[in-house]
């Protein structure tokens, strides 16, 4: 079955977790097969291509992804239009995962079980396969083969940079490498910045690809944001029930507190599922349309990986 035929099978009222789990496998399909497409073309570089499809092509859930494409269902998008945008999402977090690895960030010899990119090949490769990533995703972004219409290919590129700069997920990594230990609030601007930008990226897209209005374009990028925020405070929480202990200093020595560490571990959880919940009540205005919506939102606090 083709990829882009079992993208239309997963949409239902109601949703399990294990038919979530099976659609976001789907989507998953779907989108590898979307990015192994987009990097099949001949390189002056064998080396940068090879790093690039090893850390684009790995292991992981694709949620962003999914996300992207579940939204741009609910206004009709042509699937190739939104697998394209998917795919392009999927590139600048890669590039982010890569970076996020190095010694001079995190310092994460692993990710997603495998060696990090830098530990695979090198640090130059690394920083250069990143790089390289983060410009595809614009440039699939740009192409007239993701929408017809040059307007809204201009609203994804300005969307994603912004949701990837400065002022989002490079702005949260800045903000993570600091060494002052933070309040809750400066611990959850940090995380709606690195994390929560890119989730409600993802939302904004779909609904761009489906000319949705601004009222609705706006209710699904706080659905975005709060998900996002709910996403990173369950990696805490799966970090710190993996390990048992504190994740004080885990971070490339900083000292950077996690909210397990400031509310502790029922504290977090509540705080999580709170999100969850608050994200659900902007979806209202779409019904039955947004079930996979909601579906994910509580997929993102129960996960145990």
């Amino acid at each position: 079955m083709s990829p882009l035929i079992t993208l239309s099978l997963y949409r239902s009222k109601e949703l399990s977790q294990i038919e979530f789990s099976e659609a976001l496998r789907q989507c998953a399909e779907a989108v590898e097969h979307c990015l192994d497409e987009l990097l099949t073309h001949p390189a002056p570089a064998p080396r940068l291509l090879s790093a690039m499809r090893y850390s684009l092509l790995g292991p992981g859930k694709r949620l962003r992804a999914l996300l992207l494409v579940e939204t741009a269902a609910m206004f009709d998008v042509a699937k190739i239009n939104c697998l394209r945008a998917a795919a392009a999402l999927e590139c600048l977090h890669a590039y982010s995962l890569i970076h996020d690895d190095l010694p001079a960030m995190d310092d994460d010899d692993t990710r997603r079980g495998k060696p990090a990119c830098h530990i695979a090949f090198d640090e130059a490769t690394a920083v250069l396969a990143g790089d390289a990533l983060q410009t595809l995703a614009f440039e699939v972004l740009a192409d007239p083969a993701t929408h017809p219409n040059s307007l809204v290919r201009a609203s994804l590129v300005g969307g994603l940079a912004k949701a990837a700069g400065a002022c989002g997920m490079v702005g949260g990594q800045m903000l993570d490498m600091q060494p002052e230990t933070p309040s809750l609030e400066r611990l959850l601007a940090m995380m709606e910045l690195k994390t929560g930008a890119l989730f409600a990226f993802a939302l904004e897209a779909g609904a761009l690809l489906g000319h949705a209005s601004d009222e609705q374009i706006q209710h699904l990028n706080r659905f975005g944001s709060k998900i996002g925020l709910a996403f990173q405070i369950a990696d805490d929480i799966l970090d710190h029930t993996a390990t048992g202990a504190s994740t004080i200093g885990s971070k490339s020595g900083n000292n950077m507190r996690t909210i397990v560490d400031i509310l502790g571990l029922p504290g977090a959880k509540a705080h999580a599922d709170a999100l969850a919940a608050e994200a659900a009540q902007e979806l209202a205005a779409f019904g039955d349309k947004a079930a996979m919506l909601r579906t994910a939102a509580q997929f993102i606090v129960e996960r145990q990986h």
